[in-house]
């Protein structure tokens, strides 16, 4: 089996001691990393080489909250909150079909992959009648670009006829989503240590499904095994209906609903008092924290600091790119340090912090830390080299303050499970003119309504 030597580098290992390496090595054999440390690395007969002075190697970013199909819809509703973006684009995505979503998919997964993520957590929650097998759409294009997926099958059953935000059209009945959940799981969920496909269950959110779908999808997600994801506390509007329509706060919802414990992680978790973020903490749920979209919604500053010390496994997402026009995982690092500063002051988070959310906070979110998130012996070889010798960031002594308080770095390599989809800071699994051409004609389609 060949092994690739990265030498010369330093090296974040985002391991629970915080270890870097000044001038370290990484050794990959196969699909893990098989030696690292400081000094140069032992070398064998026969080993590719990568001399990565320079460079900083870290863990590959773990992207929590995504919805790729939104690639297809970005620069709508350009001045809106989030309920009145919601209202604009539910009906532009009733068009969605599964050659649009594919081609949103493979575009939005090598934006991710060119800004060092290797693991995606999409989820998809509009299945428009006349769509197409969109499960299957999304998993291909993960497949073809190469980062790992873990497919969120979500659901909505509530419309507008029952007082909920989308068109009657491209929602489900609690009973079908439930049991096209369930298909989604028997036919794509691996469960091994080296899976490059997971699913888990995800109701969109409280104000678009019901309570019986809560409930259902929790039963459903414990008795197959896999992990539980919703939207929650992400505006004041929800926290408003949340109290009107059932008396209590959007967390007080979710834990009496069975949706709190260390296989559910939320979607932004910004409106949160003291006692929610204890009952987070307590549980052991964790939060996908997605700083970009909740500024270009104005929803507002996530309570990160305070979750961080409540013990809360925070992740980062870079959440639709209806939200988030670029779509990149590494400037989410910038973003999280630069709000959780506003909030709090300078010492509110960081560079390191915002390190560990992007990478091993976000494979605990996912139920991956054994095997993503941190460099050690023995763990998956999903990694980043990061260019730091260039003019955007040469002077910056400490690396990982060049990586998250300066510019997007340039990849000089990116593995995920040892194989290169990235390298010289080119995506080298597609192409990404065609890629761009390809969504390009999906977005012409759904704006113009052609289905």
């Amino acid at each position: 089996m060949s092994r690739l030597v990265i030498d010369n580098a330093a090296v974040s290992t985002v391991d629970d001691a915080g270890t870097e390496y000044v001038g370290g090595h990484v050794v990959v054999e196969g699909e893990r990393i098989v030696a690292l440390g400081e000094g140069p690395a032992p070398r064998e007969p026969g080993d590719a080489y990568l001399d990565a002075a320079g460079c900083l190697v870290t863990p590959g970013l773990v992207n929590t909250h995504h919805h790729l199909y939104q690639w297809a819809t970005r620069g709508y509703a350009q001045d809106a909150t989030l309920f009145e973006w919601l209202v604009t684009l539910y009906p532009v995505w009733g068009r969605l079909d599964a050659e649009i979503t594919g081609a949103a998919a493979a575009a939005g997964i090598g934006r991710l992959a060119l800004t060092g993520c290797t693991t995606v957590a999409d989820h998809h929650y509009v299945f428009p009648r006349d769509g197409g097998d969109q499960v299957t759409a999304l998993i291909d294009a993960a497949n073809r670009i190469g980062p790992r997926l873990h497919l969120v099958r979500g659901s909505m059953d509530r419309g507008v006829s029952l007082g909920g935000l989308p068109p009657d059209r491209i929602v489900e009945d609690t009973e079908s989503a439930l049991l096209a959940t369930e298909a989604a799981i028997r036919a794509h969920h691996d469960a091994s240590a080296n899976a490059r496909i997971q699913i888990a269950v995800g109701p969109c959110s409280p104000f678009s499904v019901t309570r019986e779908l809560m409930t259902g999808a929790a039963e459903l997600a414990r008795r197959t095994g896999v992990r539980l994801h919703t939207h929650l506390a992400e505006t004041l509007d929800e926290q408003e209906q949340c109290q009107r329509e059932f008396g209590r706060t959007p967390v007080e919802y979710a834990e009496e609903l069975g949706w709190l414990g260390p296989d559910v992680w939320l979607g932004h978790g910004i409106h949160l008092n003291a006692e929610a973020i204890g009952r987070i903490g307590a549980t052991d749920t964790g939060v996908a924290h997605c700083p970009t979209s909740n500024g270009r919604l104005g929803a507002g500053l996530a309570p990160v600091a305070e979750l961080l010390a409540a013990g809360v496994g925070v992740g980062l997402g870079a959440d639709g790119a209806a939200s988030n026009e670029s779509g990149g995982l590494a400037e989410e690092m910038h973003q999280a340090l630069l709000l959780a500063r506003l909030r709090g002051g300078p010492t509110a988070l960081s560079a390191r912090q915002a390190l560990w959310m992007a990478t091993a906070g976000g494979a605990r979110c996912l139920g991956r830390a054994a095997d993503l998130g941190s460099l050690r012996v023995g763990a998956l070889a999903d990694l980043a080299v990061w260019r730091l010798d260039g003019f955007a960031h040469a002077g910056i002594a400490d690396p990982v303050a060049a990586l998250v308080f300066g510019p997007p770095a340039p990849l000089h390599l990116l593995l995920v499970g040892g194989k290169t989809v990235v390298a010289d800071n080119e995506l080298r699994t597609a192409d990404d003119a065609e890629l761009a051409e390809a969504l390009r004609k999906a977005s012409s389609r759904l704006a113009e309504g052609r289905s």
